[in-house]
């Protein structure tokens, strides 16, 4: 497949591994576009099978990174906070969609006790079958902080850092992003306030996520709202704006096409797409040549950088590995050494579990190393092993206790769930994320080094001329812009 890549960009007389050119103008304009569940290697397939694409023609005026890893967990939260923060849970305290906080209340207790489950799915939303979730986040459905007077905790009062929004912003830049869910909030970032014009509609409306043409409508609304940023308007188009210096989309009609159903994803072991798949990266192709057209328009195109990346991957491929293992069997084990010791369990590919009594741990490992077989257990993670990776969840509110890995195609989830694939777990398939960074003046490029979609936010901030250190989880986590650029492509 590499191969087949290389002749083709070499009969389009490009040299590949070549010094690339400096850009022909600086980048006022980025626009960070994530095509969710895209794997390297999918991105890889789908250019030299569509060489006339427009991702094709992104990846001929771009530094494509073949080695990137997305973040463990591998789940859509901490995977877009990853490429907005440059940290990753560690720093963030972003874990997963749903997740457990051992220093909130729960919604609607008046703070009577301390330990809930948090959520920033649809179930936070005023009316999930709404585009809009109903006028926005309920209140009544938000975890409480007791030591903040009882106040309700929005999605954005979990983030722990800052983020590329607010670092271009102080820097009086105009911002804008489209999400997928109303809890998507978070990407105001800690302040709030950080995004001028974020646009998130919800995934789950009129089940846009049951259904290819739902999820193509779904993209098609949001990529809509772009092209009305990129004329100067905000995303209804009813208003006049900046054009936004930083903007983007988080597409979901891949990942729909490669765990909706069976028949859908991959025809074998070597990722060869369905016809399911290759229609959902042919409409997400074809949604990109939409904003590469309007950059043109509108005369932007030369002074745009454009970054293509994915937030997961997604597994299993190779379908004849899917496995489903219900959560209520490693759960039950543990409750088996003290009724009621789990007080959260989340998890896809993966397991995390928060306990009410943390002084039996390795109790809990035990049992669950007595169900490794049915429950087709690869890892566990806790102690050391645990703290080795994150904040030590003896003092940190919101790290797990355990870290369950399934082996390679198990699912935790009821058996009678349709899905052929899932993400959040620290597996190849799950993380091997494509990483394309394109500008019109730049050659080509391939590099092999492994890196981090982290490494993305402060890339972001050093295209822009500004220091990645301005990054609070970069300092934390020593986060390094990517490698690779071209001369003169980031401030010195």
């Amino acid at each position: 497949m590499r191969q087949r890549c290389l002749a083709m960009l070499m009969g389009a007389g490009l040299l590949l591994g070549a010094r690339a050119q400096a850009p022909t103008g600086p980048t006022r304009h980025l626009l960070l576009l994530t095509m969710d569940g895209t794997h390297a290697l999918d991105l890889e397939h789908y250019i030299a099978a569509h060489p006339h694409s427009h991702l094709a023609a992104l990846q001929r005026h771009g530094v494509f990174y073949e080695n990137a890893s997305t973040s463990r967990p591998s789940d859509s939260f901490p995977g877009l906070m990853a490429m907005l923060t440059g940290g990753s849970p560690y720093s963030t305290g972003v874990w997963y969609e749903t997740s457990y906080n051992r220093s909130l209340s729960p919604a609607g207790s008046h703070c009577a006790t301390v330990g809930t489950e948090v959520a920033l799915d649809e179930s936070i939303d005023k009316d999930p079958n709404a585009l809009d979730g109903g006028g926005g986040i309920d209140p009544a459905k938000l975890p409480l902080d007791p030591r903040k007077g009882c106040t309700p905790v929005y999605p954005h009062n979990l983030l722990r850092v800052n983020t590329i929004f607010d670092v271009l912003k102080a820097r009086g830049l105009y911002t804008a992003f489209i999400d997928k869910q109303v809890g998507d909030e978070m990407d105001q970032g800690p302040t709030g306030h950080a995004v001028d014009d974020l646009y998130t509609p919800e995934l789950h409306h009129a089940g846009a996520s049951h259904s290819l043409p739902g999820i193509f409508h779904f993209d098609d609304l949001r990529t809509q709202a772009l092209l009305y940023e990129i004329a100067g308007k905000d995303h209804t188009g009813t208003r006049t704006a900046p054009v936004p210096a930083i903007m983007g989309l988080t597409y979901q009609a891949i990942t729909v096409g490669e765990k909706l159903q069976a028949g859908m994803g991959w025809t074998d072991a070597s990722g060869t797409p369905s016809a399911a798949l290759t229609s959902a990266f042919d409409h997400t192709d074809m949604e990109i040549g939409r904003l590469l057209a309007a950059l043109r328009q509108h005369g932007l195109y030369d002074s745009t950088t454009v970054i293509v990346t994915a937030k997961h991957g997604q597994a299993p491929m190779d379908v004849h590995q899917l496995v489903k293992v219900s959560p209520s069997l490693l759960v039950n084990a543990i409750n088996g050494v003290k009724p009621g010791l789990v007080a959260d369990a989340t998890g896809d590919d993966i397991l995390l579990i928060w306990l009410r009594d943390q002084s039996l741990t390795a109790a809990a490992v035990r049992a669950l190393e007595a169900v490794r077989g049915p429950a087709h257990i690869r890892r566990i993670l806790s102690g050391e092993a645990l703290r080795m990776r994150f904040q030590d969840p003896r003092h940190d509110s919101r790290t797990p206790d355990i870290i369950v890995e399934g082996r390679l195609g198990v699912i935790y989830t009821k058996p009678t769930n349709p899905t052929i694939a899932e993400h959040g777990g620290f597996s190849d398939e799950d993380t091997h994320v494509p990483i394309l960074i394109s500008h019109p003046g730049w050659a080509p490029r391939q590099v092999q080094a492994a890196v981090a979609t982290t490494q993305i936010a402060p890339t972001i901030v050093a295209l822009f001329g500004a220091n990645p250190d301005a990054l609070q989880a970069v300092r934390i986590e020593g986060t390094q812009i990517l490698p690779g650029l071209p001369a003169g492509a980031v401030a010195q």
